[in-house]
């Protein structure tokens, strides 16, 4: 690896949304390689022309424990101070046993934990596990996949409990870690990124409600994330921004 390569990863890359950022990723002369990490494989979702891209590396992983976490970065020592961009997409809002609360009788202690282990665990992991290969003197900015709902100050409409508190505590999380890199890694600069309702298997249940002109597709907010992404001032702070590059409420 040159000293001089700059690299992109994405974590969580299989999804709608995952897959948009790194085919996004791929369209940048100035990054040398895309690492992608994911449970699944490439899908049938992706387009040939980058299937077979010489420089997209795909990296499967087992599951999302610790152990499993630390050998996916243990592979990516050969990129350690030539990481310029992360993207960390995992998220869960439901799955076919899991569905948002809508009053507090719905609450599931199993099922807080899963949807806690997705959207907190996990990128707090990844987070805690990539500081020794980030920290450099290469600008690294990193995006987390956060949501509006996860707004204290935001919460208008209440419900959808599980998924509120998990995305407040990942924000919570992310200050916390913007404080230490930033004591420890003056390179980093992150931000929580809410993506609006994006046209993914995620948000699919829940559309028929939304209007055309809100529901974006993934392509549209890769496009965003990374034209935000490269204006980002290299300041220490953690930001929490949506599509449109504005600021939400705590």
């Amino acid at each position: 690896m040159s000293n001089t390569s700059r690299n992109a990863l994405v974590l969580g890359a299989s999804g709608g949304l995952g897959q948009a950022v790194v085919a996004k990723f791929l369209t940048d002369p100035k990054i040398d390689n895309v690492i992608a990490v994911s449970r699944n494989p490439q899908t049938e979702d992706l387009s040939a022309q980058w299937i077979s891209n010489s420089r997209l590396i795909w990296i499967e992983i087992e599951d999302y424990t610790e152990q499993a976490m630390a050998e996916v970065v243990a592979q990516l020592d050969d990129y350690k101070g030539r990481l310029c961009r992360v993207a960390i997409c995992h998220g869960l809002l439901h799955t076919d046993h899991i569905w948002p609360e809508k009053r507090m009788e719905d609450i599931d202690g199993a099922a807080m934990q899963e949807i806690f282990h997705a959207n907190v665990v996990v990128p707090a992991t990844w987070l805690k596990l990539l500081q020794k290969v980030i920290a450099g003197k290469l600008q690294c900015r990193i995006a987390v996949f956060s949501a509006r709902v996860g707004s204290t100050g935001d919460n208008r409409l209440g419900g959808w409990y599980a998924y509120r508190a998990s995305k407040a505590a990942l924000n919570s999380m992310l200050k916390s870690f913007s404080i230490e890199y930033g004591r420890r890694a003056k390179n980093v600069k992150i931000m929580a990124f809410h993506p609006g309702t994006t046209d993914t298997d995620m948000s699919k249940p829940f559309q028929a409600s939304v209007p055309k002109e809100q529901l974006f597709a993934p392509a549209f907010v890769a496009e965003q994330l990374v034209t935000i992404m490269d204006g980002l001032e290299m300041d220490g702070q953690l930001s929490f921004l949506d599509w449109n590059n504005k600021p939400i409420a705590w």
